[in-house]
């Protein structure tokens, strides 16, 4: 599974860090949307890196935005967090426009660095910068 993020977004970049030590079987792998890896999953699901208002989960050929990349995201770290499943019932345009709403106030709300952020050496190996021919994670 691969995450698309801001890597200049703060609360982004706090996401990341916070899944990076909880993902105990390193389900996961990353790619900022700074990155021509990123961009390109980006096209893939058809969205453009300007006016981004989502992270990007991409599971196999399938990809998820909004809240239901976070609740898949929260379901593969295992208990506690996928009980964040209980919010599911809340429709989907209520969830998806409180999460639009911040994402598009991202920088304004959490800050924005004009660095991106860079893993520890690490946890490099989870970070995609170029685009393989194939992506079968």
């Amino acid at each position: 599974m691969i995450i698309v993020f801001d890597a200049k977004c703060l609360i982004c970049s706090a996401w990341v860090q916070f899944l990076l030590k909880r993902d105990r079987r390193r389900v996961f792998r990353f790619a900022s949307m700074q990155s021509s890896a990123g961009a390109a999953l980006l096209a893939q699901a058809g969205l453009s890196v300007a006016r981004l208002e989502t992270l990007l989960l991409v599971d196999g050929t399938c990809s998820y935005q909004h809240t239901a990349a976070i609740f898949r995201v929260l379901h593969q770290l295992g208990y506690p967090w996928k009980l964040a499943w209980i919010m599911w019932p809340l429709p989907a345009f209520i969830r998806d426009g409180i999460y639009r709403w911040i994402a598009r106030h991202r920088y304004r709300l959490f800050g924005r660095s004009e660095a991106c952020f860079l893993p520890i050496a690490e946890d490099r190996l989870r970070f995609m910068e170029d685009m393989p021919e194939t992506i079968s994670d």
